[in-house]
Formats: structure tokens, C-alpha cells, sequence
């Protein structure tokens, strides 16, 4: 995957606004940058995680009680932390502050429950194209700065949803959507959402992993300059 920022997003759902932000920006110290209309009901807060998008999505109507995907944990690496403590936001994601260097996480890391292990190697590796790193438990791929580490659970989803409160997609920001696209369902991605372009802003599309996990393809026009095929 050709990346136009080496840094994974990170997209949660909420009914409950106020304590979301509150965790976040409070408690971990999340600085807050703006807020994204997205469709009637609905308006993301964007906040900058350490290069990466944290990206709080409110919805006026209630989310259904779907099961939580395999999203499961966010890793966020501190200067000024020694021991890991673990928390969790109001909906329920977990969300750790580790010293840098944990687990060999440098900024963010991503922790995904699977469940076939092997297959999951498969489809980062060939469909999302990245590069596995040396990992003693599951296994590990880099994007850019992020660290993805990849957890075989017998609890991990068999098809997640996307409609649900908490943690329920990531984005890879590129500078080809469509082609990108392309080269993952070639390698064994499921479509979700084909690429379609969002007014000025980006080209995306959405693909699912092999337990169904939702995967966001963004070609951002403030990143790369230009929304052409």
C-alpha cells in the first residue's frame, strides 16, 4: 500500500458525546482540531492523535447494541510514561498508555482481535501490502508510524458491523484510491463501499478484512493535492 501519510486513522461511534470527549481529551489528553459535518445526524469530531486522526463520529439516533468488531484496543505510546495503565473509553474500548517502545510501538498501536491468525497474515500482508515486523505474540504489521498488531481470540468477531457504539473502523490514507482498492479485493478484500468521490474533500472506499472488520481507503485532497482516478 502506498501510504500519502504514514499514520493509521481511527474512526469510534458514540450516542454519548460528552463523556467520549471528556475520556479523550480529558483523561488522555487528546488535543481536540475541528469538527467534520458528515450527513443530517451525524458530525465527527476530528482530534490529532499523535499524527493520527482520532475521529469521535456522533449520531443523534441511537446506534444499534451490535456486538463489538475486532477493534479492540488502542496502544498510545508517552515520553513521560514508564508503566503501562489501561483504560477505557465510555463505550467501552480499551485504551493503553505504554512507554515508547512497548511491543515496538513508537506512536500509536492498533490491536486486532482475529480469528485464524494465518489468514489475517494473508491479507495484510498480500491485500493491504505491509510489512510484517518481528512480533513475539500474534503478529505485527507497520504502516508507516502505526503498529497493527494482529491477536488470534476466540471472541473475535465473524462478521463485524459497522453500525454499533466504540471502536469500529481505521483508514489508510493513500494516494491512489481507486487502485488501492483494486489490488486489495484482487488479493482477497471484500467491497464494502466502492470508491466514490466526497464533493472536494476525498476519494474513499470502504473494504472489509476476513472477519469482516471495516477498512477505510481515503484519498484526501488536503494530503495529496488532487481526487483524479
Amino acid at each position: 500500500m502506498n501510504l500519502s501519510k504514514p499514520r493509521v486513522d481511527i474512526g469510534l461511534s458514540t450516542n454519548n458525546l460528552d463523556r467520549m470527549l471528556a475520556f479523550w481529551q480529558g483523561e488522555m489528553g487528546v488535543p481536540f482540531d475541528h469538527v467534520l459535518p458528515i450527513r443530517k445526524g451525524q458530525k465527527q469530531h476530528r482530534h490529532d492523535l499523535l499524527g493520527s486522526v482520532l475521529k469521535i463520529n456522533q449520531h443523534d439516533e441511537p446506534l444499534p447494541a451490535n456486538a463489538p468488531c475486532g477493534y479492540a484496543e488502542v496502544l498510545i505510546a508517552r515520553p513521560n510514561v514508564e508503566t503501562i495503565s489501561v483504560h477505557h473509553d465510555p463505550e467501552g474500548t480499551a485504551v493503553a498508555q505504554v512507554p515508547i517502545g512497548t511491543l515496538g510501538i513508537g506512536q500509536i498501536g492498533i490491536k486486532l482481535k482475529v480469528r485464524d491468525l494465518e489468514t489475517h497474515r494473508r491479507f495484510y500482508g498480500k491485500a493491504l501490502g505491509l510489512e510484517e515486523v518481528t512480533h513475539g505474540h500474534g503478529a505485527a504489521y507497520r504502516a508507516g508510524e502505526t503498529l497493527i498488531l494482529l491477536e488470534e481470540s476466540d471472541d473475535a468477531p465473524s462478521n463485524a458491523d459497522f453500525q454499533g457504539r466504540g471502536f469500529r473502523y481505521i483508514t489508510f490514507q493513500v494516494f491512489k484510491c481507486d487502485e488501492e482498492h483494486a489490488h486489495i479485493l484482487k488479493h482477497g478484500g471484500r467491497e464494502a463501499v466502492a470508491p466514490v468521490t466526497l464533493g472536494t474533500t476525498a476519494r474513499i472506499s470502504m473494504v472489509r478484512d476476513p472477519d469482516g472488520n471495516w477498512i477505510e481507503i481515503s484519498q484526501r485532497a488536503s494530503i495529496v493535492g488532487s481526487l483524479e482516478k
